[in-house]
């Protein structure tokens, strides 16, 4: 239903997968948005599920079990990528709005088939809430575009409990998203890729120019991104992280820096399921088009 400016209830908010992300992410996320209820989680470990659902959230062992309650109005599938395509069908099946955590799919032919489900489905690129909406406010519309984009933490900082993907996969999605983000391309040649499980470094060319990418899930949390003209004067910037910063995630009770761009791309999530503006969120589409890159970034490294 189009927002024609009604005061809404709150949108009841479903969320498959109650792993780190949840934990960290989109629990202090959703806890600061009044426009957003956090009304059902689902996991098949109890002990995730009980530590997420607080405060009057159910619980249920399956994304299906969820579902099946119909106590939501849409769905944010944060489980493994393994499992995105199905909790989305499901999603769709319930004729429910769906926001699918990154990377979309495995690779580029899941995530082609997520995007063929239909436009009630998004994919959670949070970067573009944070270094995407800087550097698109001051990129140019036309002309050539250069970008240095870096995107970094130690893996076991963040302790994840099952899944540990490799770089190309865990961190490219975002920093290749970017690029079709600011550059508008529908997609990018990958001129060179240097890929090992931990580090990644990619250079990628658009119609506006060209792009160089660093991932590394071993090296202390730093994210970066540049925009610089033809001639290499730089645009634009957009940083975080660093050594205090780093640090800071460690401590008790302070706000991890994912929280700031989940909640704005969780905004934007209930604003496109109202039927308002999405803002900077990724379409299914777009997670399309990123993965097509980092499939071909699979398939040339050396």
């Amino acid at each position: 239903m189009p927002n024609n400016g009604t005061v809404h209830r709150p949108l009841r908010l479903g969320l498959v997968g109650c792993g780190r992300l949840a934990e960290l992410g989109y629990v202090p996320a959703l806890a600061s948005l009044p426009e957003v209820e956090l009304a059902a989680v689902a996991d098949p470990d109890a002990h995730r599920r009980a530590l997420i659902a607080t405060n009057g959230t159910r619980a249920f062992g399956s994304a299906e079990a969820l579902l099946d309650a119909g106590a939501v109005d849409a769905l944010v599938v944060a489980s493994p990528a393994r499992e995105h395509a199905r909790h989305a069908r499901l999603a769709v099946a319930a004729g429910l709005p769906c926001l699918v955590e990154k990377p979309p799919a495995a690779d580029a032919v899941e995530a082609q088939r997520l995007a063929e489900m239909g436009s009630a489905i998004w994919i959670g690129f949070n970067r573009r809430f944070q270094h995407g909406a800087r550097l698109l406010a001051a990129a140019p519309a036309e002309g050539p575009l250069e970008l240095e984009l870096e995107l970094r933490y130690r893996r076991p900082s963040w302790r994840p409990l099952e899944v540990a993907d490799a770089a190309l996969i865990d961190l490219a999605p975002h920093l290749v998203d970017l690029v079709l983000l600011i550059t508008g391309a529908e997609g990018a040649a990958v001129d060179s890729a240097r890929v090992g499980e931990e580090r990644v470094e990619l250079a990628l060319t658009t119609p506006r120019g060209r792009a160089k990418l660093a991932c590394a899930t071993d090296r202390a949390y730093r994210e970066r991104a540049i925009l610089r003209d033809a001639d290499g004067r730089r645009i634009a910037e957009s940083a975080a992280g660093g050594p205090l910063r780093a640090l800071a995630t460690r401590v008790p009770g302070r706000e991890h820096p994912l929280v700031h761009s989940l909640r704005a791309q969780m905004r934007a999530f209930a604003a496109a399921v109202r039927g308002g503006d999405p803002g900077l969120l990724a379409s299914a589409g777009d997670g399309a088009r990123a993965m097509r890159v980092i499939d071909a970034a699979a398939g040339g490294r050396r």
